[in-house]
């Protein structure tokens, strides 16, 4: 199957790039939106790539590129109370929430910032971009892909 390419965002208080440069893989959990875990569960596949995104934080923007190294499995933090992503309705049998493992393939020379995305007519057509899209975890075209890691080159 060909390459997909994809955008995750995590908050960096929650976990940053800068975690994934000292753990050097980890898994994506607490994704908590049906459509992004569509997205985990049955289209993301070891080898696509992903730009890593730090949102809420100042500034926002894309920080890393990885790797998907293991496809969708049930999010065991779902199933632990002590969990913050805990969730009751969900459970072994019939796991109502999924997680891919990343490896980190590059920390950014530098972020390439939301504002400078949207700056971009290149990037106009990004669902990054587009209004009212709040996913955490959303495809991304690869020249659109190719465009941000040229950028944060610059």
């Amino acid at each position: 199957m060909a390459t997909k390419y994809w955008l995750m965002k995590s908050e960096p208080g929650a976990y940053s790039i800068d975690d994934l440069v000292k753990d050097k893989r980890t898994h994506w959990d607490g994704v908590r939106n049906y459509q992004a875990r569509n997205f985990m569960r049955d289209d993301m596949q070891v080898g696509d790539k992903v730009l890593f995104y730090h949102s809420n934080a100042k500034p926002t923007g894309v920080v890393g590129v990885c790797e998907i190294v293991k496809e969708g499995y049930p999010d065991f933090t779902a199933f632990d109370p002590d969990e913050g992503h805990y969730d009751p309705k969900s459970n072994l049998d019939k796991p109502t929430w999924m997680m891919v493992d990343i490896k980190l393939i590059e920390k950014l020379p530098r972020i390439v910032t939301l504002e400078e995305i949207k700056k971009n007519s290149k990037l106009q057509n990004m669902k990054l971009v587009q209004r009212g899209n709040r996913l955490s975890v959303m495809p991304v075209e690869k020249k659109e892909f190719d465009i941000i890691v040229k950028i944060s080159k610059r």
